[in-house]
């Protein structure tokens, strides 16, 4: 039986799907894919992508992705940015058109991700709605400003003898175990009330070691405030090469917003190898200790970045502190020496001291700041600034006193003068010091107050100077 209101349906269903039809315009998409020829520890050889570019990101099967790094006429080398044990040779390799790039935002603070802006905490997955290339030009000189601010890390050697400003590259460089990560560590929970935006990037560290910076920083308060860039000791060297980048893009977005940044980079001595790794796996030529040549190259564009900002660019800094490992206190070893030229300074520990319980280790000597006394508050000038010379005559002397050579009056006042320093320098981890308290005590020292203090009560007699002061006890 024929029914109109069939027949009327079935017309406006055929009418609609051939408007749809004609509406329907096919649109081709280029796809660009090649195939891995061979894969080796952190890198793999891919053909077939002649058109890529220099550090373009490609993509692999398994949501792997990987660094276009060397450009050659007939294959591409690909530095691999994750596990890559399911790779095989003649899997197929995706051009992305894209450099990588890493999440950037306020999102990040109190937050601890790996290279990728994937989240290594239990505080669920990250999601920002900006991202940044992890690797920009540095600005340029005309945009940046002199450095007058300082940057007060709490401890009373660096602050009074070694001053940090901000914006400034301040290198941090010792021998295994003598306390340069707790230095990093203490400037960052001095920045609670700075108002100063702390990312500490861990480059190849132990698992282990970088639990124990993050329970620190939790404990103190300071993760308000702090994001922690993380690659571990196993991970591939393609992430450990990328991490201080990441790290920095995420420190220069909030420079940009008009913040004072402090990034750390422990250390770039595991930097340095994962790149000399990577390199030596792509057949670039070994030069010194087996370095590629272009190793200078590669922190300097790094630490190029740090900077104070003009006011009219909104008027952020980005201050440095990379810490590098020496080994047998050779500071003039290739990484180190590389290091040195690029920074405005350095705080060298001494194992030395640091096996006499002299903490922090800082050797005053050794340790300059090209750029922190332009920005040392007055106040420190004024009673710091003749105790940097009293305490190199005190060591110099105590060299020869060890000889035990007869000595005169004034030698012994210089002497006795220089061991009051050295013990008003020493400190507690994790225990800053208030600006104001370490001008009190400074002021005490210089002025000679503690000549005739037993060094054995030299704690005491600091404590009654905090408390003359107004301040609690400090540790």
């Amino acid at each position: 039986m024929y029914d109109p209101n069939l027949q009327t349906t079935l017309d406006a269903a055929f009418q609609s799907i051939r408007a749809a039809r004609e509406a329907f315009t096919p649109t081709l998409q280029a796809r660009e894919v090649g195939h891995v020829s061979n894969v080796a520890t952190g890198i793999a050889h891919v053909t077939g992508l002649p058109n890529v570019g220099f550090e373009e990101l490609v993509k692999f099967p398994g949501e792997l992705y990987g660094i276009a790094f060397d450009l050659g006429e007939t294959d591409i080398g690909v530095v691999l940015l994750g596990d890559y044990w399911h790779l095989q040779a003649g899997d197929e390799v995706e051009r992305t058109g894209r450099v990588m790039d890493v999440p950037v935002g306020n999102d990040l603070l109190g937050r601890v991700i790996n290279p990728l802006g994937e989240a290594l905490d239990d505080r669920g997955s990250l999601v920002c709605a900006q991202r940044l290339p992890i690797e920009r030009p540095a600005a340029p000189i005309m945009d940046r400003d002199p450095v007058s601010v300082p940057l007060q890390t709490g401890i009373k050697v660096i602050d009074a003898l070694v001053p940090i400003g901000r914006g400034q590259r301040e290198l941090i460089l010792g021998d295994r175990q003598t306390g340069k990560t707790t230095i990093a560590v203490d400037t960052i929970l001095n920045q609670h009330d700075q108002n100063v935006v702390c990312i500490y990037c861990a480059i190849g560290q132990r698992a282990s070691a970088v639990a124990k910076v993050v329970a620190s920083l939790r404990e103190h308060g300071a993760m308000a405030y702090t994001t922690v860039v993380v690659t571990e000791g196993n991970d591939p060297p393609g992430l450990t090469y990328i991490a201080p980048y990441a790290a920095t893009s995420i420190a220069e977005h909030f420079m940009h917003q008009g913040h004072d940044v402090l990034i750390v980079y422990d250390d770039l001595t595991n930097h340095a190898r994962a790149y000399r790794e990577l390199s030596l796996l792509l057949r670039r030529p070994p030069g010194r200790e087996a370095f590629p040549g272009d190793i200078f190259y590669v922190h300097s564009r790094l630490l190029e970045r740090a900077t104070h900002l003009r006011p009219s660019f909104g008027g952020g800094s980005l201050t440095a502190l990379p810490i590098i490992e020496t080994e047998a206190q050779n500071m003039s070893a290739y990484i180190p020496t590389n290091l040195i030229s690029i920074t405005d300074g350095q705080i060298y520990l001494s194992p030395k001291l640091f096996e006499l319980g002299v903490l922090p280790a800082v050797d005053v000597g050794r340790s300059v700041s090209r750029v922190g006394s332009k920005a040392q508050l007055a106040d420190y000038r004024k009673v710091a600034g003749s105790l940097k010379l009293a305490y190199a005559q005190f060591e110099e002397l105590e060299g020869f006193a060890r000889f035990g050579t007869r000595l005169d009056d004034n030698t012994r006042k210089i002497l006795a003068h220089g061991q009051r320093i050295r013990a008003c320098l020493q400190q507690a981890e994790h225990a800053p010091v208030p600006v104001a308290a370490q001008i009190n005590l400074l002021r005490a020292l210089s002025e000679g107050k503690f000549d005739d203090v037993p060094l054995e009560q030299m704690q005491a007699a600091e404590q009654q100077v905090y408390a003359a002061a107004g301040f609690r006890p400090l540790p």
